[in-house]
């Protein structure tokens, strides 16, 4: 089974858990925990290296999983859910099911997320603007990550999925090179 597949495994199976309300967490307190959790994981190497190493037990590693639990005052649902990845031996897969995780829970709730990538930083109301029209495109919220690419002339690049809306310059100057050629 590829990364991937193990991620979108657990994500949706973590995403089944937390998502009806009386879960007791909310999804996005969730991906709070666990970033707090992988955070700290990253932070002492030690700890990561512990968890991952087959040679140490897994009543250790929940041990030591534990701990950082209360450490963390982690919700019941979240412990449990990093007790599993020691199970299965998948703790080295964390950063990868949170990130999927997210991108499920977001999807579940109705967001999409764009990657939208400009040749200068926007200013707040064109960041509106742009996620705006991204929102009527989409028929979909949108969750904006905004980035700046020095290699744009101008303009706007948002991508959601597999699906990419080209503002820019380029991309213009391109569009407009293409309708020529085939008008000649």
């Amino acid at each position: 089974m590829t990364l991937s597949a193990v991620a979108a495994r657990y994500a949706n199976a973590l995403a089944d858990v937390v998502s009806p309300a009386s879960s007791g967490l909310r999804p996005q307190d969730a991906v709070s925990e666990l970033r707090a959790f992988e955070s700290t994981l990253r932070s002492v190497p030690e700890l990561d290296t512990a968890l991952i190493t087959p040679a140490v037990p897994n009543g250790r590693k929940k041990a030591i999983v534990g701990k950082v639990a209360d450490l963390l005052k982690l919700s019941r649902i979240t412990r449990n859910f990093l007790f599993v990845l020691v199970d299965h031996r998948r703790i080295a897969s964390l950063a990868g099911i949170i990130h999927t995780f997210e991108l499920v829970v977001d999807e579940r709730l109705g967001f999409a997320r764009a990657e939208i990538s400009s040749a200068t930083e926007l200013t707040e109301a064109q960041r509106n603007a742009v996620s705006g029209q991204l929102e009527r495109l989409t028929g979909k919220r949108v969750r904006p990550h905004f980035s700046v690419d020095e290699t744009l002339i101008g303009g706007v690049v948002a991508r959601i999925g597999s699906t990419v809306y080209d503002g820019s310059v380029r991309g213009q100057l391109h569009s407009l090179g293409r309708r020529l050629a085939a008008e000649a």
